[in-house]
């Protein structure tokens, strides 16, 4: 009987161990699939802060896998691989979850170079008194990035500012900079922080709607031990503006920092609503930089934005969207949902070479059903109050419109930094 009993028992553990081998290897042909799709669709490049797995060390165990919300790793071949760069935002949640500290997180690759400015351990850059935290400087992390803003503050405190003159002109108000002003204001210092967009946030704002942000225990100055792990980016950003609120943070919205020129040991920051003279100045912006322009006349038009909030309100509207990546794609096919809406999609190229799979049918579907009219080859002309002309290699077409989104990308104000003598490292697959 005893034998009996240990045949089944045996039986069911070779059936367990059989249908994990089973699963095992569908998820890794699957994962395979992913990465050859996502390689041929030149998706596969990551854009930012992403992983390296060393695959000497990786044991194949899947933590890494089960902690990415975006999918952007799977097992091929019994290792950690990077699937899909594309959808990779760099939270480290996967570091984390390594349980042999097989992954290092990295900016750019062999290819595709990435310029990270020269700072110190105290986050100051090459030029005393500019300080630089967060994602500029190399770290996307919410809870670093954080940090970061604080322990600069600490640096900055020790710079005595003049009668007359700021402490600091803190610029950006996502997460380095929201807690670099919690500090400033903590620690009594004269401060301005500025956002040149009309929301905080950072990089999380422009995440798409209940996007995961995967962060820490975050630790603020006049707020104490905020303790959160995956949270959505409309929970993270409700988040940030209850801290604001309760400990009277003040920020200046709409103001973009234009140049900053040395004024003996201090320095004199021109932006687009005033001058402010201050010791020091910390950088905490994002690597999305100012969103890239149109440059065509009519684009200072109210009804022109540079990314999509809320697609429900432009329902029963004529809208056009300008672009060729997801974010285009998304826009485009998001407000094509809205009731009585007519959607152009202008894009430049003859075809969308670098965007998701999902995005690319979701398009083709909108556009079969006549819900989005898909104008390749064109760029935007001119913009008036109620109509768009888009140009091609036929006569112009003139639209008529009561809204235009622009989803070109930003500019990384590179060129402006340097202009403040701020020294770049171009960072090939390293951290």
């Amino acid at each position: 009987m005893q034998n009996e009993y240990l045949a089944i028992y045996g039986a069911f553990a070779a059936a367990g161990v059989a249908l994990h081998v089973f699963m095992r290897r569908r998820r890794e042909r699957k994962a395979a699939a992913a990465h050859e799709a996502a390689t041929l669709a030149g998706l596969n490049e990551p854009a930012s802060l992403h992983p390296v797995v060393n695959a000497s060390r990786c044991i194949g165990s899947g933590g890494c896998v089960k902690a990415c919300p975006e999918e952007a790793l799977g097992i091929v071949n019994g290792r950690a691989v990077l699937v899909n760069a594309a959808s990779c935002i760099g939270h480290g949640a996967c570091r984390a979850a390594c349980p042999v500290e097989a992954i290092t997180l990295v900016f750019g690759t062999e290819r595709r170079g990435v310029d990270i400015p020269t700072v110190s351990p105290d986050f100051e850059s090459n030029v005393p008194g500019i300080f630089i935290a967060g994602e500029l400087g190399g770290m996307g992390l919410i809870r670093k990035a954080a940090e970061q803003g604080k322990q600069a503050i600490a640096a900055i405190r020790r710079r005595k500012a003049a009668p007359g003159e700021l402490d600091v002109v803190i610029v950006g108000a996502g997460p380095a900079g929201i807690s670099a002003g919690l500090a400033a204001k903590e620690h009594g210092l004269r401060f301005r922080l500025i956002e040149q967009e009309d929301s905080l946030g950072g990089t999380v704002s422009h995440y798409p709607r209940n996007k995961i942000a995967m962060t820490a225990p975050i630790k603020l100055a006049l707020v104490g031990t905020v303790r959160m792990t995956a949270i959505s980016k409309e929970r993270l950003i409700a988040f940030w503006n209850r801290v604001v609120g309760d400990t009277a943070l003040e920020l200046h919205f709409r103001e973009r920092m234009e140049r900053v020129e040395r004024d003996g040991d201090s320095f004199v920051v021109h932006t687009s609503a005033g001058q402010w003279r201050t010791r020091s100045v910390l950088l905490a912006i994002g690597r999305r930089g100012t969103p890239r322009t149109l440059g065509v006349a009519g684009e200072d038009l109210q009804k022109v934005v540079y990314r999509l909030v809320d697609p429900e309100q432009y329902a029963g509207m004529a809208v056009l969207v300008v672009g060729g990546g997801d974010s285009a794609l998304e826009a485009a096919v998001a407000v094509a949902a809205q009731p009585n809406t007519r959607v152009t999609l202008s894009y430049r190229g003859a075809a969308f070479n670098r965007v998701k799979q999902a995005n690319r049918q979701a398009l083709d579907e909108a556009v079969r059903e006549g819900r989005i009219d898909l104008q390749l080859e064109t760029q935007v002309d001119a913009i008036t109050p109620t109509e768009v002309t888009l140009r091609g290699a036929g006569q112009p077409v003139v639209l008529p419109n009561e809204a235009v989104i622009v989803c070109a990308g930003g500019i990384l104000p590179v060129a402006l930094l340097q202009q403040m003598g701020i020294e770049f490292q171009t960072k090939h697959g390293s951290a």
